[in-house]
C-alpha cells in the first residue's frame, strides 16, 4: 500500500478540515474514520461559531481569523455549509443575578449585552419571559455541521485526498517512532499520523503507550425532525455549567480514574438550550457526564424527559414536538484550549482534539497547523502544542 505523507484518524470536523488543509499544501494523505457518516460530537453539534467570545490575545485573533474563514468557506470548498448569523440569546434564570452573570463575559472582545425578559422575547418570541429574569445578547455565527464537514471532505477528495472506511485499532510504534495505524484488516503505512479522533483518541493513543491529558462527556440531547414552528436565535443558559464541570474533571489527581473503565469523574449537569437549522430540524438539550468508559450505559428514557421538562420552562412549544434522543462524547482539555501538535518523545505521531469551540477556532489553526507543516514554526500552534501540559501528565 502507498506510504501517505499523512494519515488523519477521525472524520469529525477537526479530521475532516486538517486533511483537507494538508491536502491543499500538496502532501498525500489518508483519511480514515470507523464510517461514512460517524455519529460523532461534531455530526450532533450546535454548530454555533462564538467570535465574540475571545477573552485572551491568542483567543481573539483566533476568533477573528475562525469568522473571516468561515465567512467565505463556501466559496473556497465550493459548497453551501449554510453559514449564517443569527442572535445569541443566553437567558437567566429568574432567580439569576445580572451582575454576577455579566462576570462570566466581561474580558470577551464582545461581551454580550443584557437585555430585559421581554426584550428577550422581542428577539426569540417562543421563549417564556415569565420563566426568566433577562438574557444576554450577541450576534453569533452558525452552520451545518454536516454540511461543513461533507464541504471538507468533498474538496478534500477532488485535491487528491483518499478516504477509507475503517475502524483504526491501533498505531504502529516502532521504538520511539509511530510508521502508520492499524485496522482490522491491515496495515496502512505514513510518514506522519495524526490522530483527531475526538474522545476516542485518549483510548487509541493509550493503546500505543502514549498517555495525553484529553477527557471527554457523554453528551446526550434530543434531534428532532423538521418542524413548522421557527426558533429565530441559539438559546442557551447564561451561566452555563460544562465548563466548570471539565474543569473539575480533568485535575491531575482524577487523572488516572480515566483509563479505568466504571468511574463517574462529577455528578452530571444539564445546560439546557436549542437551535434550528436551516432544514427546520432542531436540537435540544444538553446532558453532560464525566463517565470513563466510552460505552456507558445511559437511561435514555429518563434523560429525554429530564431534558423536555428543563425545555418546557423556557420555550414551551418545544416540550413536547417529536424527536430521538441521541448521544455523542465530546473531547476536552484540562485549560480549555485544544490539544495541537506533536507528541514529545514519539517521532511522526501528532494530535489534534479538545476544542471548546470548534467551529471557531478549528479553521484558523487547522490552516496554520498545515501550513507549518511545509514551512516555519507558527507561533498559534506553538503556544497550543501539545507540550505545554508536559510537566502535569
Amino acid at each position: 500500500m502507498q506510504t501517505f505523507d499523512w494519515i488523519v484518524v477521525g472524520n469529525g470536523l477537526v479530521g475532516a478540515a486538517v486533511s483537507y488543509e494538508l491536502a491543499r499544501q500538496g502532501l498525500s494523505v489518508l483519511l480514515i474514520d470507523r464510517a461514512l457518516e460517524p455519529g460523532n460530537a461534531t455530526r450532533y453539534s450546535y454548530g454555533g461559531i462564538p467570535y465574540w467570545s475571545g477573552s485572551t490575545t491568542l483567543t481573539q485573533q483566533l476568533c477573528q481569523e475562525g469568522i473571516a474563514k468561515q465567512r467565505q468557506l463556501s466559496e473556497e470548498l465550493e459548497a453551501d455549509t449554510q453559514f449564517r448569523e443569527l442572535d445569541l440569546v443566553l437567558t437567566l434564570a429568574a432567580d439569576g443575578d445580572p451582575e454576577a452573570a455579566a462576570t462570566a463575559y466581561a474580558h470577551c472582545a464582545t461581551p454580550p449585552r443584557f437585555v430585559s425578559a421581554t426584550e428577550a422575547q422581542e428577539l426569540e418570541p417562543l421563549l417564556n419571559r415569565d420563566a426568566i429574569a433577562g438574557a444576554f445578547t450577541v450576534r453569533h455565527g452558525h452552520v451545518s455541521p454536516v454540511a461543513l464537514v461533507n464541504a471538507y471532505n468533498q474538496a478534500f477528495q477532488r485535491l487528491g485526498g483518499t478516504r477509507m472506511i475503517a475502524a483504526v485499532v491501533d498505531v504502529v510504534r516502532i521504538k520511539d517512532r509511530v510508521t502508520g495505524v492499524l485496522t482490522a484488516e491491515q496495515a496502512c503505512p505514513a510518514k506522519n499520523v495524526l490522530v483527531a479522533a475526538g474522545a476516542f483518541s485518549r483510548a487509541l493513543l493509550h493503546q500505543a503507550q502514549v498517555k495525553i491529558p484529553l477527557y471527554y462527556t457523554h453528551a446526550e440531547l434530543i434531534e428532532t425532525p423538521p418542524l413548522d414552528l421557527q426558533l429565530r436565535s441559539l438559546v442557551m443558559p447564561a451561566q452555563t455549567q460544562r465548563f466548570t464541570l471539565e474543569a473539575k474533571a480533568s485535575q491531575p489527581d482524577t487523572d488516572g480514574e480515566w483509563d479505568e473503565p466504571g468511574h463517574e469523574v462529577t455528578p452530571a449537569i444539564l445546560d439546557s438550550g436549542a437551535i434550528q437549522f436551516l432544514d427546520g430540524h432542531v436540537c435540544l438539550g444538553q446532558i453532560s457526564r464525566t463517565l470513563t468508559d466510552l460505552e456507558a450505559d445511559l437511561d435514555e428514557v429518563e434523560s429525554d424527559r429530564t431534558m423536555r421538562s428543563a425545555m418546557a420552562a423556557q420555550i414551551p412549544a418545544l416540550a413536547d414536538v417529536p424527536g430521538t434522543w441521541r448521544r455523542c462524547r465530546v473531547s476536552f482539555s484540562r485549560d480549555g484550549l485544544p490539544l495541537v501538535g506533536a507528541v514529545p518523545g514519539v517521532a511522526g505521531l501528532h494530535v489534534m482534539a479538545g476544542f471548546s469551540a470548534p467551529f471557531v477556532y478549528l479553521p484558523p489553526v487547522a490552516q496554520r497547523f498545515a501550513q507549518a507543516v511545509v514551512g516555519e514554526a507558527d507561533p498559534a500552534i506553538a503556544a497550543i502544542a501539545l507540550d505545554r501540559f508536559s510537566q502535569e501528565v
